[in-house]
């Protein structure tokens, strides 16, 4: 018959318990104002003690220094093992790392920079060797054949669901605020994609909207439509002209030197 046997705690031992100024002298790395109060002390196993100071140095909010000491059996002589510094429950800590690749996000690759793409990366499935045939070669290139990878069945879907989620989708405010009618499936520059995207997604070809040369969906809309038309205006009726005879505003006239005087004759062609 076997027992499963509970696992033990370890026992605090008294002996290195108290060496509390052993532990704190063991601390050389730092001045002795930046090592504080005693804050606890842990049993490691047997005879093995970890003494916990608070810490003094700025930055270091709720960290410990830890010391661990020890002793042999049937001996009062302690003797330290390490010293550390650990965060404690409350330690003010940095943020996890997190690799470059989980880190990258859309826009943060420049000029100059290369960005390598994994060999099992999902997104990209194996494409098929060229052929001798020129006519071959022209039709398989169109259906993606001769690249070493193309995208997935994953990596498509993928890609539709960030483009349909994103400022090129149906949900977009320059799209809900676009008439109902003026969507991309239905405008003369709307160029659809080849292969299986080509039911979703196409590209903007209008010069004046704000998607142009981008991808973007069959529902999606702008106020740049081929098809929108400005509602006519109604004519506005002009009023005649009315003159008020009622008064009348006399006006003085200057006359240029040398013109004719008042008590002359007229002249032909009734100047005067």
């Amino acid at each position: 018959m076997t027992r499963t046997a509970a696992a033990r705690a370890a026992r605090l031992d008294q002996v290195c318990a108290e060496a509390v100024d052993l532990a704190r002298s063991a601390i050389t790395e730092v001045d002795a104002s930046d090592v504080g109060e005693h804050l606890d002390a842990v049993a490691e196993g047997d005879r093995v003690v970890t003494h916990f100071f608070e810490c003094q140095l700025a930055g270091y909010r709720g960290w410990r220094w830890a010391v661990t000491v020890t002793r042999v059996s049937r001996s009062k002589h302690v003797t330290v093992c390490e010293t550390v510094l650990l965060p404690g429950p409350d330690a003010l800590l940095a943020p996890g790392w997190v690799p470059w690749q989980e880190r990258l996000q859309p826009g943060d690759l420049g000029v100059g920079d290369l960005l390598p793409t994994a060999p099992d990366d999902d997104r990209l499935a194996p494409g098929y060797m060229l052929s001798d045939d020129p006519a071959v070669e022209e039709v398989t290139w169109e259906l993606g054949l001769g690249r070493s990878r193309v995208m997935s069945r994953d990596g498509r879907g993928e890609t539709a669901q960030r483009w349909y989620d994103g400022d090129h989708g149906p949900d977009a405010p320059i799209s809900t605020a676009a008439p109902r009618s003026a969507r991309c499936g239905s405008c003369g520059f709307y160029l659809p994609l080849a292969g299986s995207l080509r039911q979703a997604f196409g590209v903007c070809g209008n010069l004046y909207a704000p998607d142009d040369g981008r991808a973007v969906s069959v529902d999606h809309g702008c106020g740049a439509h081929s098809e929108a038309t400005r509602e006519p205006e109604a004519p506005v009726d002009e009023l005649s002209t009315v003159y008020d005879d009622s008064e009348v505003e006399s006006v003085a006239v200057s006359r240029a030197p040398g013109s004719v005087e008042v008590g002359e004759p007229p002249e032909p062609y009734g100047h005067g």
